[in-house]
């Protein structure tokens, strides 16, 4: 059983939102103007939640930075304009967040202005104190995300837990200092993650949330 926390942080893409589709769509048609070889869906969702830059750098090696940053801008029009149409929020995702007490905000290596917009949509956002994107700090499994939103908060490492999907989610957890929970349905591998010694495992949100 695990026990209530003062503080949830959670990742959003492979956590809250089923966003793959999307997001992995949204870089094949960004490659495809490239001289990229093609790339397949799944080797695409394993960069989920790392900075673009790690993507593109491993498929374009040759490219500068200059041409990576175009790649980047040209991803997130691409990205917005599909309005999200196949994401969908995980089963059980507004029922824990509903049931969780203690105050809750994100860590996600989207910005805050298209992660406040897609909880919106999705109608999750009124479950959140504090919504924080990664808006210029070291993306993930850097600490700097966590740690923003803590501060936010005002709260301290040790009230904390850090819920993800992906080893740099449970990286960036262990950095800053707060215990990290890892669920299993999302785009992380999960024996990748269990190297990283995660305090606790679920396999659905609900499993957060108070038993009666």
């Amino acid at each position: 059983m695990i026990p209530a926390f003062p503080v949830y942080i959670f990742d959003v893409d492979g956590t809250l939102l089923d966003s793959a589709q999307d997001i992995c769509s949204s870089v094949q048609q960004v490659l495809e103007t490239t001289e990229c070889y093609p790339v397949t869906f799944d080797f695409l969702k394993g960069y989920i939640g790392l900075h673009l830059i790690n993507l593109f750098q491993d498929v374009l090696p040759h490219y500068t930075p200059g041409q990576i940053d175009d790649l980047i801008v040209r991803y997130r029009s691409t990205y917005l304009a599909r309005g999200h149409q196949l994401t969908s929020v995980y089963p059980g995702v507004a029922e824990a967040l509903a049931a969780l007490g203690g105050r809750k905000a994100t860590a996600t290596t989207k910005g805050t202005p298209t992660t406040r917009a897609i909880l919106s949509q999705f109608g999750l956002i009124g479950y959140f104190d504090h919504v924080q994107g990664t808006d210029g700090f070291p993306c993930k499994p850097a600490p700097d995300v966590i740690l923003a939103a803590l501060a936010a908060l005002g709260a301290r490492p040790e009230e904390c837990l850090m819920v993800g999907d992906s080893p740099a989610d449970m990286e960036a957890g262990k950095r800053a200092g707060v215990q990290t929970c890892a669920v299993r349905y999302g785009y992380g591998k999960t024996d990748q993650m269990a190297r990283l010694e995660p305090d606790y495992w679920v396999d659905d949100l609900r499993a957060l949330a108070p038993q009666p």
